[in-house]
Formats: structure tokens, sequence, C-alpha cells
């Protein structure tokens, strides 16, 4: 069974996919891997299509191939960047409560998942990219901070925010981790609000190669400036074994071919929106 778009993934290991580019419609698509093989087809889970604009760029996340239309129930959320490309904001469509209240029946819990319009975007994840980390060769500094992820959803015995939901349904998620005016540079404050911050892997020099390498398990074939592996940042505390786990990894396979792995505490939706602002152009990045 495919993932929800707002569950969060397995914890014991990646869930893979791949997203394929059509660079003549500016469409991305995301699809669940059936099998090890690229060329399975999978199964189709999200899409999003680049608009520009004036100042900024959104990407439109939707739950069909071909309806990006945000005043469906169709419209999962959408991705905003900043004019550089170097700051990104994660949308979702649905509301904070909306998957929390338990109605009366399925059908009313059906519902409020589905009760969806462009005032009800809120803030649930702040993306930035700086300076590459090792020079003109090495791969940029990327961070998330996770506004509706507590950090301790890591550590052993560690809710889930799933779980965090049902036990308080009518504040699913803590207010300090939804301002519109959390900082995006300033992960130290964040994780002190309890919000998760995930930072990219530092990669290792390879003296063969003599390029900076990072092992991706033979799911990436193609070097580029895009690919990167997401982990837990240790910044609040002593770094333990849950600061190890790779959480997301993208890498490119072929021309307009991803490969994308995503673990427990993110959800799909999260993990694709996130993939899609390694696709926009940094010009302060590169």
């Amino acid at each position: 069974m495919p993932p929800k778009p707002c569950q969060p993934g397995p914890k014991d290991s990646l869930l893979q996919c791949f997203i394929k580019r059509n660079r003549s419609t500016q469409t991305y698509y995301l699809y669940l891997g059936l099998t090890n093989s690229l060329s399975d087809g999978g199964k189709f889970l999200l899409a999003a299509r680049k608009c520009r604009r004036p100042t900024c760029t959104d990407y439109i996340i939707s739950l069909l191939a071909e309806d990006f239309s945000k005043g469906t129930n169709t419209y999962a959320g959408r991705l905003r960047s900043n004019f550089l490309g170097t700051k990104f904001t994660v949308f979702d469509g649905q509301s904070p409560q909306a998957g929390a209240k338990m109605g009366k029946s399925r059908s009313s819990r059906l519902a409020n998942l589905r009760q969806v319009s462009p005032s009800s975007n809120y803030p649930m994840a702040h993306i930035s990219y700086e300076l590459n980390m090792l020079g003109s060769r090495g791969p940029r500094r990327m961070q998330c901070n996770m506004n509706t992820i507590p950090a301790t959803s890591i550590a052993p015995g560690g809710l889930d925010p799933t779980t965090q939901a049902e036990l308080n349904p009518y504040q699913s998620t803590p207010t300090s981790f939804l301002s519109k005016s959390a900082s995006m540079e300033n992960s130290v404050s964040d994780q002190k609000n309890g919000g998760l911050v995930l930072i990219n892997k530092a990669p290792r020099w390879h003296e063969q190669l003599q390029c900076w390498c990072l092992n991706f398990h033979g799911r990436v074939t193609i070097a580029s400036v895009k690919n990167f592996q997401l982990v837990a940042s240790p910044e609040n505390g002593p770094a333990g074994p849950e600061h190890e786990k790779i959480i997301l990894q993208f890498g490119k396979v072929g021309k307009d071919l991803f490969t994308m792995d995503y673990r427990y505490p993110i959800s799909v939706f999260q993990a694709f929106a996130i993939c899609l602002s390694s696709f926009e152009t940094r010009i302060a990045c590169e």
C-alpha cells in the first residue's frame, strides 16, 4: 500500500522512491519503487509543477498527476523559494488541526482531511542553502528546519508527530513551531523550541577518484551538486546513533531521473518538497 502524504515513513529502513522530471512542462512526478529496478514504472504518489513569479518561484504539489489547482481537494501544498533560490518554505495545504480532530464518523473524518483552501496554508518547514562547505568542488550547505516535527521524535522511545496529534488533537503542532517569523538561519533557536533540524551529511574525500563522495549504496550513479543526504542535527545536545541515520537522500541516476529515499519521522510530502528545492537554480550557491 502506498504511503499517505502526511504519514511518517518507516522507522527501520528507507522507503525507496524516484522522481521523473519533464523539462518541457516543468513538472515533477514522484513514484514509489515497486522493485529494485527504476524501469518498473512504480506507483504514482505526488506531482509538482514549477511556477515562476517576479520575486519568487512556487512548486505546486498535487495528489494527481495533471491537476495543479490550489482550490481543489487534490491540492497537497506548495514549496516557495526566494528570488535567489537560496531559501524555501514548505506550505501544507491542510490546516494544522484538520487531520487531528476526530469526527463522529469515518465520512466526517475524511471530510476534515479534505478541507483545503489557499488560506489554510501554513509553513511546516524552512529550507536554506549556503555557500559550498568545501570550496567550489564541494557540496552546498543545506539545512531544513522541520517546524511540525519535534526533535524528540528521533530519540529512543520518542513519539512521532502522528501519535502526538492523537494525544492532543486540538493542538497537533506546538504553536512555536508554526511561527511565520521563524528564522531559517538559526537552527539552534529552532532546536531550543523543540523542532527537528536536518543538515546534509558531510562527504569524505576519495583519494583514488580525487573528489568528495557520499555512500548512497548504489542508489545514486551520477555525480551532481543536487545530490544530498540529510541527517538530524546534534547541535542541541551530544550526538548519538540516531544522528547517524540517513533520514532523506536524493540523487541523480539519469538525465531526468532521480532517486528519493526517506524514512521516519518525515512524510513523503515533506521529503518530496525538500527534494524539489534542490532543482532550483541558486546563483549564490553554485
